[in-house]
């Protein structure tokens, strides 16, 4: 795997310039279609607006600088600083380039591997960092429904068919959450008590006819939750309590961007309800088909936001927003994916 040239073919130009194009499309849109005179006038640019933008850019900052850390325990420190700095960017670039319900986990164990990280190791990296992502979903929601109420989360009239059941926006979140439960948990189980009852599992349902064209990537499948389990083993208590440290730091600093983006230009009190829709948000966005959740992305801010921002500045507060945490990766990844690929090659 780390020769196979698939990896690379995912950071396409074509690819960039389609996720740029879906959400500045989608983002234009809503500014001109909302477009309020009066409410711009309304807003003010001060040093009071200065400062919490430069806050949100600096919540992105430490959020990433979690990631680097994290990545680097995880790895136990076999990457330094500035190689994890190349190794975050890139995988922040191929979740950007790709649908989120495909996301850019099997590019990141071709980038963890190219930093000279075996790959058995790169594999239980990138499972351990996606399953701490998970637990720290499943941890927060119930403590934010519990402080800010579970009805005060939906404030948007949206509606999906899932199995022939109509559901609701509520409906939507209670089921892509307890799917996120139950997936953890089986996952969770099988690294740490039964890795090879877990593929015996996996192996015997992908014999059924209609799903035996999957049995090799089951099979696949089997053989990560083995050398993850393998690779775990034994880990001490300082391990995981750092990881999920940074873990807890990078999601708190990633939705703290929008309560600054909004406290820049508007007077705000309900800090814990909007870090909450965000939660709901996240849902949403996991089921979104356009690459990095483009466009989806800024017509859910649009929605679960608009209680706390005047319509006429919500669209343009929701492209700010997805300038400072979406774009950049988009950016930066193109700039160091050269000079990343000359570097990890020549040592082929």
């Amino acid at each position: 795997m780390s020769k196979s040239p698939n990896a690379l073919k995912l950071f396409s130009p074509g690819r960039i310039a389609i996720a740029i194009l879906i959400g500045l499309s989608v983002a234009t849109y809503q500014v001109v279609d909302s477009f309020d005179i009066k409410a711009f006038e309304e807003v003010k640019w001060t040093w009071h607006s200065t400062f919490w933008i430069i806050v949100a850019v600096l919540m992105m900052a430490i959020r990433d600088l979690a990631y680097m850390y994290r990545i680097r325990v995880l790895t136990d420190y076999q990457i330094n600083w500035r190689n994890s700095f190349d190794t975050i960017m890139l995988w922040e670039f191929a979740s950007a380039i790709t649908p989120s319900v495909v996301g850019g986990s099997a590019v990141a164990v071709y980038i963890v591997n190219k930093e000279g990280v075996k790959m058995g190791k790169s594999t239980a990296v990138v499972m351990t960092s996606a399953m701490l992502d998970e637990l720290f979903y499943i941890l927060m929601v119930p403590v934010i429904i519990f402080t800010v109420g579970y009805s005060n989360l939906f404030p948007v009239a949206m509606e999906k068919t899932i199995f022939g059941v109509t559901l609701g926006t509520a409906g939507i979140f209670i089921v892509g959450y307890l799917f996120i439960v139950f997936l953890t948990s089986v996952i969770t189980y099988a690294i740490f008590f039964r890795p090879r009852g877990f593929k015996w599992i996996l192996l015997q349902i992908f014999r059924l006819p209609f799903l035996r064209k999957w049995r090799i990537s089951a099979a696949e499948t089997g053989d990560e939750i083995m050398i993850t389990s393998k690779e775990l083993k034994g880990k001490p208590p300082k391990f995981w309590i750092k990881s999920f440290g940074a873990t807890l730091a990078s999601w708190t600093a990633r939705y703290w961007v929008v309560n600054f983006i909004i406290l820049a230009f508007i007077p705000l009190s309900d800090h814990l309800l909007i870090y909450g829709r965000q939660l709901v948000m996240w849902v949403i966005m996991l089921i979104s088909p356009t690459p990095g959740g483009a466009g989806i992305a800024e017509l859910a801010f649009s929605g679960f936001l608009r209680d706390f921002i005047p319509v006429g500045l919500i669209a343009a507060l929701a492209l700010l927003w997805r300038l400072i945490s979406y774009y950049p990766y988009l950016f930066i990844g193109a700039f160091i994916l050269p000079k990343w690929i000359k570097k990890t090659h020549s040592k082929d």
